[in-house]
């Protein structure tokens, strides 16, 4: 069972103004819901959620509990303000330890500033894997894997990770996908000078377009 806790209350009423009044108190409304089960309305209090969100995202297995009762769950869905630091709604989705559940989880990159190959450029091409697993098998961290020891010839692949490694989870992104590669300096500098120049072929392009056009319209 998860160790990470969120304590949470019952929502009584409905409607836009019982909402508004629960944000400005700082409290965020949410619900739970579950295969065959009734939707519950709750609420949070805004600290507790950062606090848990901090630690847990929205891929690692927390327990929830409301009043005298608990339940394993995962963060599903969370709803921000368009511009201020604001969380407006949270989706918690109830598990039921015996039944595996799809998600998304990051992928972590351990060693970044540990690469041996030096210089280089690490390019992190995937963030998210999607797996399948038990409640109890959801990966607290993610996907990860070491980054220290990769080479120019040789990406790093989902297959690579820790999580495709250990056989409790179901990796449903392609096993051969390229997480990452390392590129050296020259190359990464050469690839971005090329797209500078064929911007600025295009600019003198339009200009002497723009020339000729004048050139007609004295003529005229």
């Amino acid at each position: 069972m998860a160790t990470i806790e969120m304590n949470l209350q019952k929502r009584e009423g409905k409607g836009k103004n019982k909402v508004s009044k629960l944000r400005n108190e700082e409290i965020i409304p949410c619900v739970l819901y579950s295969r065959g089960e009734e939707t519950e309305s709750l609420q949070v209090d805004s600290k507790e959620f950062r606090r848990v969100y901090k630690e847990a995202g929205t891929s690692a297995l927390i327990t929830l509990k409301v009043g005298g009762e608990t339940c394993p769950a995962i963060i599903k869905d969370i709803q921000t303000h368009p511009y201020k630091n604001l969380v407006l709604h949270v989706d918690f989705q109830k598990l039921h330890m015996d039944e595996k559940v799809k998600m998304t989880v990051p992928v972590i990159l351990h060693g970044r500033d540990s690469i041996r190959l030096q210089p280089s450029i690490l390019i992190q091409v995937m963030d998210t894997v999607d797996i399948e697993c038990y409640p109890a098998d959801i990966p607290s961290n993610g996907g990860e894997v070491s980054v220290e020891d990769m080479t120019f010839e040789t990406p790093l692949f989902v297959k690579d990770l820790d999580i495709a490694q250990e056989g409790k989870v179901d990796i449903l992104t392609d096993l051969d996908d390229v997480v990452c590669i390392l590129q050296e300096p020259s190359a990464y500098i050469e690839e971005e000078e090329e797209v500078e120049e064929e911007t600025h072929e295009v600019e003198v392009i339009t200009e002497k377009k723009d020339h000729d056009e004048d050139e007609n319209e004295d003529e005229e």
